[in-house]
Protein backbone atom coordinates (compact mmCIF):
# COMPACT_ATOMS: atom_id res chain seq x y z
CA UNK A 1 0.00 0.00 0.00
CA UNK A 2 1.47 3.23 -1.25
CA UNK A 3 2.16 6.12 1.44
CA UNK A 4 3.54 9.49 0.66
CA UNK A 5 6.75 8.97 1.30
CA UNK A 6 6.79 6.27 -1.13
CA UNK A 7 5.71 8.41 -3.99
CA UNK A 8 8.61 9.71 -6.24
CA UNK A 9 9.44 13.29 -5.29
CA UNK A 10 10.43 14.36 -8.80
CA UNK A 11 7.36 12.41 -10.53
CA UNK A 12 5.09 14.53 -8.68
CA UNK A 13 6.40 17.57 -10.20
CA UNK A 14 6.35 16.19 -13.71
CA UNK A 15 2.99 15.14 -13.08
CA UNK A 16 2.34 18.54 -12.47
CA UNK A 17 3.70 20.00 -14.79
CA UNK A 18 2.20 17.57 -17.57
CA UNK A 19 -0.85 17.89 -16.39
CA UNK A 20 -0.76 22.10 -16.83
CA UNK A 21 1.00 21.98 -20.08
CA UNK A 22 -2.33 19.39 -21.52
CA UNK A 23 -5.00 21.45 -19.49
CA UNK A 24 -4.10 24.53 -20.32
CA UNK A 25 -3.04 25.58 -16.51
CA UNK A 26 -0.94 27.24 -14.53
CA UNK A 27 1.82 24.84 -12.78
CA UNK A 28 1.16 26.02 -9.19
CA UNK A 29 -2.78 25.60 -9.40
CA UNK A 30 -1.85 22.06 -10.27
CA UNK A 31 0.67 21.79 -7.01
CA UNK A 32 -2.46 23.53 -4.88
CA UNK A 33 -4.76 20.87 -6.24
CA UNK A 34 -2.67 17.82 -5.52
CA UNK A 35 -1.62 19.64 -1.94
CA UNK A 36 -5.56 20.25 -0.85
CA UNK A 37 -6.22 16.09 -2.31
CA UNK A 38 -3.11 14.95 0.25
CA UNK A 39 -4.70 17.22 2.88
CA UNK A 40 -8.26 15.60 2.63
CA UNK A 41 -6.45 12.07 3.02
CA UNK A 42 -4.70 13.52 6.01
CA UNK A 43 -7.47 14.99 7.77
CA UNK A 44 -9.25 11.65 7.26
CA UNK A 45 -6.40 9.36 8.87
CA UNK A 46 -5.66 11.94 11.60
CA UNK A 47 -9.17 13.67 12.32
CA UNK A 48 -11.17 16.16 10.53
CA UNK A 49 -10.75 18.26 14.40
CA UNK A 50 -6.85 18.69 13.65
CA UNK A 51 -6.13 21.43 11.07
CA UNK A 52 -3.73 19.72 8.88
CA UNK A 53 -2.00 21.02 5.44
CA UNK A 54 0.08 19.30 3.47
CA UNK A 55 3.05 21.09 1.54
CA UNK A 56 4.73 20.17 -1.66
CA UNK A 57 8.38 21.33 -2.41
CA UNK A 58 8.26 23.00 -5.97
CA UNK A 59 11.84 21.85 -6.32
CA UNK A 60 12.65 18.29 -5.32
CA UNK A 61 8.90 17.55 -5.12
CA UNK A 62 9.28 16.31 -1.18
CA UNK A 63 5.76 16.09 0.20
CA UNK A 64 4.96 17.32 4.22
CA UNK A 65 2.00 16.83 6.31
CA UNK A 66 1.94 19.20 8.54
CA UNK A 67 -0.38 20.16 11.50
CA UNK A 68 -1.30 23.95 12.99
CA UNK A 69 -1.72 25.25 16.31
CA UNK A 70 -2.22 28.31 16.82
CA UNK A 71 -0.82 30.55 19.83
CA UNK A 72 -3.39 31.51 22.01
CA UNK A 73 -3.60 32.90 25.69
CA UNK A 74 -6.69 31.08 26.79
CA UNK A 75 -6.83 27.49 24.70
CA UNK A 76 -10.62 27.21 23.71
CA UNK A 77 -9.72 23.88 21.19
CA UNK A 78 -7.48 21.82 22.17
CA UNK A 79 -6.90 20.05 18.44
CA UNK A 80 -6.34 23.36 16.82
CA UNK A 81 -4.55 25.60 19.78
CA UNK A 82 -1.80 25.89 22.21
CA UNK A 83 -1.41 28.37 25.34
CA UNK A 84 0.91 30.84 24.97
CA UNK A 85 3.58 29.21 27.91
CA UNK A 86 3.36 26.00 26.33
CA UNK A 87 4.41 27.36 23.06
CA UNK A 88 6.99 29.23 24.37
CA UNK A 89 8.63 26.16 25.65
CA UNK A 90 8.83 24.69 22.51
CA UNK A 91 10.10 28.14 20.91
CA UNK A 92 11.02 31.04 23.19
CA UNK A 93 9.94 33.27 19.91
CA UNK A 94 6.74 32.10 19.89
CA UNK A 95 3.74 34.86 20.17
CA UNK A 96 -0.09 34.98 20.41
CA UNK A 97 -1.62 34.51 16.45
CA UNK A 98 1.93 32.55 15.47
CA UNK A 99 1.29 28.87 14.08
CA UNK A 100 3.31 26.07 15.52
CA UNK A 101 3.33 22.92 13.18
CA UNK A 102 4.34 19.55 13.77
CA UNK A 103 5.07 17.15 11.23
CA UNK A 104 3.08 13.83 10.53
CA UNK A 105 4.35 10.76 9.56
CA UNK A 106 3.33 9.31 5.56
CA UNK A 107 -0.14 8.08 5.54
CA UNK A 108 -1.12 5.13 3.89
CA UNK A 109 -3.22 5.89 0.55
CA UNK A 110 -5.91 2.96 0.72
CA UNK A 111 -7.99 2.60 -2.53
CA UNK A 112 -10.82 4.90 -0.81
CA UNK A 113 -8.23 7.38 0.15
CA UNK A 114 -6.40 7.36 -3.42
CA UNK A 115 -10.01 7.96 -5.18
CA UNK A 116 -10.81 10.30 -2.62
CA UNK A 117 -7.87 12.26 -3.36
CA UNK A 118 -7.80 11.69 -7.22
CA UNK A 119 -11.45 12.87 -7.23
CA UNK A 120 -10.10 16.19 -5.05
CA UNK A 121 -8.09 16.81 -7.61
CA UNK A 122 -10.05 16.41 -10.61
CA UNK A 123 -12.76 18.60 -8.81
CA UNK A 124 -9.88 21.43 -8.44
CA UNK A 125 -8.44 21.07 -12.29
CA UNK A 126 -12.35 21.30 -13.54
CA UNK A 127 -12.26 24.62 -11.47
CA UNK A 128 -9.15 25.86 -12.25
CA UNK A 129 -9.99 25.03 -16.30
CA UNK A 130 -12.97 26.89 -15.73
CA UNK A 131 -11.47 30.02 -14.70
CA UNK A 132 -9.12 29.48 -17.29
CA UNK A 133 -11.47 29.56 -19.70
CA UNK A 134 -13.49 32.66 -18.22
CA UNK A 135 -10.41 35.02 -17.99
CA UNK A 136 -9.94 34.06 -21.39
CA UNK A 137 -13.22 34.53 -23.02
CA UNK A 138 -14.21 37.26 -20.68
CA UNK A 139 -12.53 40.63 -22.79
CA UNK A 140 -13.07 38.79 -26.28
CA UNK A 141 -16.75 39.87 -26.20
CA UNK A 142 -17.40 41.48 -29.66
CA UNK A 143 -15.02 39.12 -31.82
CA UNK A 144 -15.73 36.51 -34.18
CA UNK A 145 -14.38 32.90 -33.32
CA UNK A 146 -14.08 29.63 -35.41
CA UNK A 147 -15.06 26.51 -34.10
CA UNK A 148 -16.05 22.84 -34.66
CA UNK A 149 -19.76 21.65 -33.79
CA UNK A 150 -19.75 19.00 -31.72
CA UNK A 151 -23.18 18.25 -31.33
CA UNK A 152 -26.53 19.83 -31.34
CA UNK A 153 -29.22 19.12 -29.25
CA UNK A 154 -32.72 20.03 -29.28
CA UNK A 155 -32.01 23.22 -31.76
CA UNK A 156 -28.73 23.80 -29.51
CA UNK A 157 -25.33 23.62 -31.17
CA UNK A 158 -22.39 22.79 -28.72
CA UNK A 159 -18.91 24.06 -30.61
CA UNK A 160 -15.43 22.94 -29.63
CA UNK A 161 -13.05 26.10 -29.70
CA UNK A 162 -9.70 24.08 -30.23
CA UNK A 163 -9.86 22.07 -27.35
CA UNK A 164 -9.54 25.09 -24.84
CA UNK A 165 -13.81 25.51 -24.33
CA UNK A 166 -17.11 25.17 -25.43
CA UNK A 167 -19.08 27.45 -26.59
CA UNK A 168 -23.39 27.25 -27.25
CA UNK A 169 -24.74 28.89 -30.17
CA UNK A 170 -29.03 28.77 -28.96
CA UNK A 171 -31.33 27.77 -31.53
CA UNK A 172 -33.03 31.74 -31.63
CA UNK A 173 -28.62 32.41 -32.24
CA UNK A 174 -28.78 30.00 -35.46
CA UNK A 175 -29.55 31.14 -38.73
CA UNK A 176 -33.22 29.73 -39.77
CA UNK A 177 -33.24 26.70 -41.78
CA UNK A 178 -29.29 26.30 -41.66
CA UNK A 179 -28.15 22.85 -41.20
CA UNK A 180 -25.21 21.98 -38.65
CA UNK A 181 -24.26 18.48 -38.50
CA UNK A 182 -21.49 17.14 -35.90
CA UNK A 183 -17.47 17.83 -37.44
CA UNK A 184 -18.95 21.10 -38.90
CA UNK A 185 -16.43 23.73 -39.33
CA UNK A 186 -18.38 27.41 -37.80
CA UNK A 187 -17.90 30.65 -37.35
CA UNK A 188 -19.59 33.11 -34.54
CA UNK A 189 -19.48 36.14 -33.11
CA UNK A 190 -19.16 36.22 -29.20
CA UNK A 191 -22.02 37.96 -27.65
CA UNK A 192 -21.60 37.17 -24.27
CA UNK A 193 -19.42 35.15 -21.57
CA UNK A 194 -21.08 34.56 -18.10
CA UNK A 195 -20.30 32.47 -14.99
CA UNK A 196 -22.89 30.27 -14.17
CA UNK A 197 -22.53 27.65 -11.34
CA UNK A 198 -21.91 24.97 -14.16
CA UNK A 199 -19.59 27.21 -15.05
CA UNK A 200 -18.70 29.68 -17.63
CA UNK A 201 -20.48 30.31 -20.62
CA UNK A 202 -19.92 31.49 -23.91
CA UNK A 203 -22.61 32.61 -25.87
CA UNK A 204 -22.10 32.75 -30.10
CA UNK A 205 -24.30 33.92 -32.49
CA UNK A 206 -24.51 33.74 -35.99
CA UNK A 207 -27.86 36.49 -36.04
CA UNK A 208 -26.24 39.10 -34.48
CA UNK A 209 -26.33 42.33 -36.72
CA UNK A 210 -22.37 42.50 -35.30
CA UNK A 211 -21.67 39.22 -37.01
CA UNK A 212 -22.26 40.54 -40.20
CA UNK A 213 -20.10 43.97 -39.88
CA UNK A 214 -17.24 41.93 -38.56
CA UNK A 215 -17.48 39.41 -41.51
CA UNK A 216 -16.94 42.87 -43.57
CA UNK A 217 -14.18 44.08 -41.54
CA UNK A 218 -12.83 40.36 -42.34
CA UNK A 219 -13.29 40.68 -45.86
CA UNK A 220 -12.56 44.65 -46.70
CA UNK A 221 -9.15 46.21 -45.30
CA UNK A 222 -10.94 49.44 -45.94
CA UNK A 223 -13.20 48.89 -43.11
CA UNK A 224 -10.42 46.96 -41.46
CA UNK A 225 -8.10 50.44 -41.52
CA UNK A 226 -10.86 52.54 -40.68
CA UNK A 227 -10.94 54.47 -43.88
CA UNK A 228 -14.28 53.08 -44.40
CA UNK A 229 -16.65 53.24 -41.39
CA UNK A 230 -19.92 50.59 -40.58
CA UNK A 231 -22.22 53.36 -39.25
CA UNK A 232 -25.54 50.81 -39.01
CA UNK A 233 -26.64 47.24 -39.31
CA UNK A 234 -30.09 45.43 -39.56
CA UNK A 235 -30.87 41.84 -40.51
CA UNK A 236 -33.25 39.65 -41.16
CA UNK A 237 -31.27 36.38 -40.48
CA UNK A 238 -31.18 33.95 -43.42
CA UNK A 239 -33.21 36.38 -46.08
CA UNK A 240 -32.08 39.82 -46.10
CA UNK A 241 -30.13 42.90 -43.98
CA UNK A 242 -29.04 46.35 -44.90
CA UNK A 243 -25.18 47.84 -44.25
CA UNK A 244 -24.84 51.25 -44.33
CA UNK A 245 -21.41 52.49 -44.73
CA UNK A 246 -19.17 55.57 -44.77
CA UNK A 247 -15.83 56.81 -46.91
CA UNK A 248 -13.27 59.22 -44.84
CA UNK A 249 -11.77 58.97 -48.12
CA UNK A 250 -13.71 60.89 -51.00
CA UNK A 251 -11.62 59.55 -53.35
CA UNK A 252 -12.91 55.72 -52.45
CA UNK A 253 -16.09 54.27 -53.13
CA UNK A 254 -17.67 52.86 -49.89
CA UNK A 255 -20.65 50.57 -51.22
CA UNK A 256 -17.77 49.54 -54.48
CA UNK A 257 -14.86 48.73 -51.74
CA UNK A 258 -17.37 46.46 -49.65
CA UNK A 259 -19.04 44.91 -53.06
CA UNK A 260 -15.23 44.26 -54.43
CA UNK A 261 -14.44 42.88 -57.85
CA UNK A 262 -17.07 41.84 -59.45
CA UNK A 263 -18.66 40.95 -56.02
CA UNK A 264 -16.03 38.64 -54.40
CA UNK A 265 -16.11 40.31 -51.23
CA UNK A 266 -19.86 40.93 -50.74
CA UNK A 267 -20.32 37.24 -51.95
CA UNK A 268 -17.85 35.69 -49.51
CA UNK A 269 -19.99 37.46 -46.97
CA UNK A 270 -23.29 36.18 -48.38
CA UNK A 271 -22.17 32.79 -48.43
CA UNK A 272 -21.00 32.38 -44.85
CA UNK A 273 -24.86 33.86 -44.43
CA UNK A 274 -26.55 30.90 -45.83
CA UNK A 275 -27.42 33.01 -49.01
CA UNK A 276 -28.56 36.32 -46.77
CA UNK A 277 -29.63 39.28 -49.29
CA UNK A 278 -27.66 42.68 -48.09
CA UNK A 279 -28.30 45.63 -48.93
CA UNK A 280 -25.15 47.93 -48.98
CA UNK A 281 -25.80 51.79 -49.12
CA UNK A 282 -24.25 54.91 -48.65
CA UNK A 283 -24.90 56.67 -44.85
CA UNK A 284 -26.55 60.14 -44.71
CA UNK A 285 -25.87 62.38 -41.98
CA UNK A 286 -29.40 63.93 -43.46
CA UNK A 287 -31.59 62.00 -41.84
CA UNK A 288 -34.34 62.18 -44.93
CA UNK A 289 -31.58 61.28 -47.45
CA UNK A 290 -30.43 58.18 -45.30
CA UNK A 291 -33.85 56.86 -45.00
CA UNK A 292 -34.53 57.25 -48.83
CA UNK A 293 -31.31 55.73 -49.37
CA UNK A 294 -32.49 52.88 -46.56
CA UNK A 295 -35.39 52.41 -48.18
CA UNK A 296 -33.86 51.64 -51.60
CA UNK A 297 -34.38 49.65 -53.96
CA UNK A 298 -38.13 51.83 -53.90
CA UNK A 299 -38.17 55.39 -55.08
CA UNK A 300 -39.46 58.10 -52.99
CA UNK A 301 -41.05 60.78 -53.65
CA UNK A 302 -41.61 63.11 -50.79
CA UNK A 303 -40.15 62.39 -46.91
CA UNK A 304 -42.14 64.32 -43.94
CA UNK A 305 -40.04 64.24 -40.74
CA UNK A 306 -41.35 65.01 -36.79
CA UNK A 307 -38.94 64.83 -34.81
CA UNK A 308 -41.06 65.82 -31.71
CA UNK A 309 -42.82 61.83 -32.46
CA UNK A 310 -39.61 60.33 -34.08
CA UNK A 311 -41.55 59.64 -37.04
CA UNK A 312 -40.63 60.24 -40.62
CA UNK A 313 -43.86 59.71 -43.13
CA UNK A 314 -42.25 58.51 -46.81
CA UNK A 315 -44.50 59.00 -49.73
CA UNK A 316 -44.21 56.72 -52.70
CA UNK A 317 -45.50 56.18 -56.29
CA UNK A 318 -48.60 54.10 -55.92
CA UNK A 319 -46.66 51.31 -57.98
CA UNK A 320 -43.72 51.67 -55.41
CA UNK A 321 -45.64 50.70 -52.32
CA UNK A 322 -44.75 47.03 -52.27
CA UNK A 323 -41.56 47.51 -53.10
CA UNK A 324 -41.20 49.85 -50.48
CA UNK A 325 -43.20 47.68 -48.19
CA UNK A 326 -41.74 44.99 -48.92
CA UNK A 327 -42.49 40.85 -48.39
CA UNK A 328 -44.05 41.03 -45.39
CA UNK A 329 -43.09 44.39 -44.51
CA UNK A 330 -39.44 43.26 -44.79
CA UNK A 331 -38.32 46.31 -46.39
CA UNK A 332 -39.59 49.20 -44.23
CA UNK A 333 -38.70 47.24 -41.04
CA UNK A 334 -35.10 46.82 -41.96
CA UNK A 335 -34.81 50.31 -42.72
CA UNK A 336 -36.54 51.57 -39.26
CA UNK A 337 -33.97 49.50 -37.77
CA UNK A 338 -31.21 51.37 -39.66
CA UNK A 339 -32.13 54.49 -39.43
CA UNK A 340 -33.54 54.37 -35.79
CA UNK A 341 -36.85 55.92 -36.83
CA UNK A 342 -40.46 54.80 -37.08
CA UNK A 343 -41.28 54.98 -40.88
CA UNK A 344 -44.83 55.26 -41.90
CA UNK A 345 -45.32 54.47 -46.28
CA UNK A 346 -47.57 56.45 -47.88
CA UNK A 347 -48.70 55.76 -51.51
CA UNK A 348 -49.09 59.56 -53.64
CA UNK A 349 -52.54 59.07 -53.89
CA UNK A 350 -53.28 58.56 -50.60
CA UNK A 351 -50.80 61.78 -49.46
CA UNK A 352 -52.65 63.77 -52.28
CA UNK A 353 -56.41 62.89 -51.55
CA UNK A 354 -55.40 64.18 -47.43
CA UNK A 355 -53.41 67.38 -48.60
CA UNK A 356 -56.39 68.12 -50.61
CA UNK A 357 -58.94 67.60 -47.55
CA UNK A 358 -56.67 69.29 -45.19
CA UNK A 359 -56.42 72.26 -47.88
CA UNK A 360 -60.26 71.84 -47.60
CA UNK A 361 -60.80 72.36 -44.12
CA UNK A 362 -58.29 75.04 -43.51
CA UNK A 363 -59.70 77.28 -46.43
CA UNK A 364 -63.42 76.65 -44.78
CA UNK A 365 -61.99 77.59 -41.68
CA UNK A 366 -60.35 81.02 -42.91
CA UNK A 367 -63.71 81.73 -45.10
CA UNK A 368 -65.99 81.39 -42.20
CA UNK A 369 -63.82 83.30 -39.56
CA UNK A 370 -62.16 86.09 -41.46
CA UNK A 371 -65.75 86.14 -44.11
CA UNK A 372 -64.20 86.10 -46.84
CA UNK A 373 -64.70 84.30 -50.16
CA UNK A 374 -62.87 80.87 -51.46
CA UNK A 375 -60.54 82.29 -53.67
CA UNK A 376 -58.82 84.48 -50.62
CA UNK A 377 -59.48 81.90 -48.21
CA UNK A 378 -57.98 79.25 -51.01
CA UNK A 379 -55.29 81.80 -51.84
CA UNK A 380 -54.13 82.42 -47.91
CA UNK A 381 -53.83 77.99 -47.68
CA UNK A 382 -51.22 78.17 -50.83
CA UNK A 383 -49.30 80.69 -49.35
CA UNK A 384 -48.90 78.50 -46.16
CA UNK A 385 -51.20 80.09 -43.66
CA UNK A 386 -52.82 77.37 -41.32
CA UNK A 387 -54.13 78.75 -38.23
CA UNK A 388 -56.04 82.59 -38.20
CA UNK A 389 -53.53 83.58 -35.71
CA UNK A 390 -50.90 83.42 -38.58
CA UNK A 391 -52.77 85.94 -40.49
CA UNK A 392 -53.37 88.26 -37.55
CA UNK A 393 -50.23 88.42 -36.15
CA UNK A 394 -47.78 87.92 -39.32
CA UNK A 395 -46.31 91.07 -41.10
CA UNK A 396 -47.85 93.12 -42.82
CA UNK A 397 -45.48 92.67 -45.97
CA UNK A 398 -45.94 88.85 -45.75
CA UNK A 399 -49.74 89.34 -46.62
CA UNK A 400 -49.39 92.15 -49.44
CA UNK A 401 -46.50 90.04 -51.50
CA UNK A 402 -49.34 87.52 -51.98
CA UNK A 403 -50.48 88.19 -55.59
CA UNK A 404 -53.86 90.37 -55.97
CA UNK A 405 -53.08 91.63 -52.16
CA UNK A 406 -52.97 95.16 -51.90
CA UNK A 407 -52.40 97.06 -47.97
CA UNK A 408 -55.70 98.03 -48.18
CA UNK A 409 -56.61 93.98 -48.27
CA UNK A 410 -53.92 92.79 -45.94
CA UNK A 411 -54.96 95.50 -42.97
CA UNK A 412 -58.28 94.59 -43.38
CA UNK A 413 -57.76 90.89 -43.16
CA UNK A 414 -56.37 91.53 -40.25
CA UNK A 415 -58.58 93.21 -38.50
CA UNK A 416 -61.04 90.98 -38.70
CA UNK A 417 -58.54 88.28 -37.47
CA UNK A 418 -57.68 90.01 -34.67
CA UNK A 419 -61.35 90.70 -33.78
CA UNK A 420 -62.33 87.09 -34.13
CA UNK A 421 -59.44 86.17 -31.91
CA UNK A 422 -60.74 88.56 -29.48
CA UNK A 423 -64.56 87.40 -29.41
CA UNK A 424 -63.11 83.67 -29.51
CA UNK A 425 -60.62 84.15 -26.47
CA UNK A 426 -63.45 85.93 -24.74
CA UNK A 427 -65.76 83.40 -24.75
CA UNK A 428 -62.83 80.96 -23.74
CA UNK A 429 -62.47 83.20 -20.55
CA UNK A 430 -66.13 82.70 -19.78
CA UNK A 431 -66.08 79.02 -19.99
CA UNK A 432 -62.36 79.27 -17.69
CA UNK A 433 -64.37 80.41 -14.83
CA UNK A 434 -66.97 78.54 -15.20
CA UNK A 435 -65.34 75.51 -15.04
CA UNK A 436 -63.04 76.95 -11.88
CA UNK A 437 -59.66 77.08 -13.85
CA UNK A 438 -57.79 79.04 -11.44
CA UNK A 439 -56.16 82.60 -12.18
CA UNK A 440 -52.69 81.40 -12.11
CA UNK A 441 -52.69 79.65 -14.92
CA UNK A 442 -53.54 82.51 -17.04
CA UNK A 443 -50.12 83.98 -15.95
CA UNK A 444 -48.28 80.82 -17.50
CA UNK A 445 -46.09 81.30 -20.77
CA UNK A 446 -47.30 79.18 -23.28
CA UNK A 447 -51.05 78.31 -22.40
CA UNK A 448 -53.65 80.01 -24.21
CA UNK A 449 -57.31 80.59 -23.83
CA UNK A 450 -58.49 77.78 -25.47
CA UNK A 451 -55.87 75.43 -23.77
CA UNK A 452 -56.86 76.46 -20.12
CA UNK A 453 -60.57 75.75 -21.50
CA UNK A 454 -59.20 72.21 -22.33
CA UNK A 455 -57.28 71.59 -19.24
CA UNK A 456 -60.57 72.59 -17.04
CA UNK A 457 -62.47 69.95 -18.98
CA UNK A 458 -59.93 67.33 -18.19
CA UNK A 459 -60.09 68.27 -14.19
CA UNK A 460 -56.59 70.28 -14.48
CA UNK A 461 -57.62 73.64 -12.52
CA UNK A 462 -55.22 74.58 -10.59
CA UNK A 463 -51.09 74.83 -10.21
CA UNK A 464 -50.79 71.68 -8.51
CA UNK A 465 -52.95 69.87 -10.71
CA UNK A 466 -50.59 70.99 -13.94
CA UNK A 467 -47.54 70.89 -11.72
CA UNK A 468 -48.26 66.66 -11.21
CA UNK A 469 -48.75 66.35 -15.09
CA UNK A 470 -46.18 65.37 -17.52
CA UNK A 471 -44.85 67.03 -20.25
CA UNK A 472 -46.64 64.36 -22.78
CA UNK A 473 -49.84 64.34 -20.81
CA UNK A 474 -49.77 68.05 -21.34
CA UNK A 475 -49.46 67.21 -24.89
CA UNK A 476 -52.12 65.00 -25.04
CA UNK A 477 -54.89 67.21 -23.19
CA UNK A 478 -53.90 70.73 -25.46
CA UNK A 479 -53.37 69.07 -28.81
CA UNK A 480 -49.85 67.58 -30.01
CA UNK A 481 -50.27 70.16 -32.93
CA UNK A 482 -50.61 72.97 -30.47
CA UNK A 483 -47.38 72.58 -28.06
CA UNK A 484 -43.92 70.92 -29.00
CA UNK A 485 -41.98 68.72 -26.49
CA UNK A 486 -39.78 71.62 -25.15
CA UNK A 487 -42.84 73.95 -24.57
CA UNK A 488 -45.08 71.32 -22.71
CA UNK A 489 -42.15 70.79 -20.50
CA UNK A 490 -41.15 74.50 -19.76
CA UNK A 491 -45.04 75.07 -18.97
CA UNK A 492 -44.85 71.92 -16.58
CA UNK A 493 -41.74 73.56 -14.98
CA UNK A 494 -43.15 76.66 -14.93
CA UNK A 495 -46.26 75.37 -12.48
CA UNK A 496 -43.46 73.57 -10.43
CA UNK A 497 -41.75 76.80 -9.47
CA UNK A 498 -44.06 77.30 -6.12
CA UNK A 499 -42.63 74.23 -5.10
CA UNK A 500 -39.01 75.16 -4.91
CA UNK A 501 -39.05 78.60 -3.80
CA UNK A 502 -35.89 79.31 -2.25
CA UNK A 503 -34.26 76.22 -3.59
CA UNK A 504 -32.31 75.70 -6.36
CA UNK A 505 -34.93 73.77 -9.58
CA UNK A 506 -34.25 70.72 -10.92
CA UNK A 507 -33.48 70.65 -14.56
CA UNK A 508 -36.17 71.10 -17.11
CA UNK A 509 -36.31 67.85 -18.91
CA UNK A 510 -36.27 66.30 -15.82
CA UNK A 511 -38.77 67.59 -13.89
CA UNK A 512 -41.24 67.65 -16.39
CA UNK A 513 -40.65 64.17 -17.58
CA UNK A 514 -40.52 62.58 -13.57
Amino acid sequence: MATTADIPRLEMIQVADTVAREKGLDREEVLEAMELAIQKAGRSKYGLEHDIRAEIDRKSGEIKLLRFMQVVEAVENENTQIALPEAQRRNPDAQVGDFLTDELPPIDFGRIAAQTAKQVITQRMREAERKRQYEEFKDRVGEIVSGTVKRVDFGNTIVDLGGRAEAIIRRDESIPREALRPSDRVRAYIYDVREEPRGPQIFLSRTHPQFMAKLFTQEVPEIYDSIIEIKAVARDPGSRAKIAVLSHDPSIDPIGACVGMRGSRVQTVVQELQGEKIDIIPWSPDTANFVVNALAPAEVAKVLLDEDKGTIEVVVPDDQLSLAIGRRGQNVRLAAILTGWDIDIVPESEESERRQKETRERAEAFRTTLDVDEVIAHLLVAEGFSRVEEVAYVGLEELTSIEGFDEELASELQRRALAFIETRDAEFEKRRVELGVADDLKAIEGLTPGMLVRLGEKGVKTLDDLADLAGDELREIVGEDEMDGDAANAVIMAARAHWFEGEEPPATEQGATA
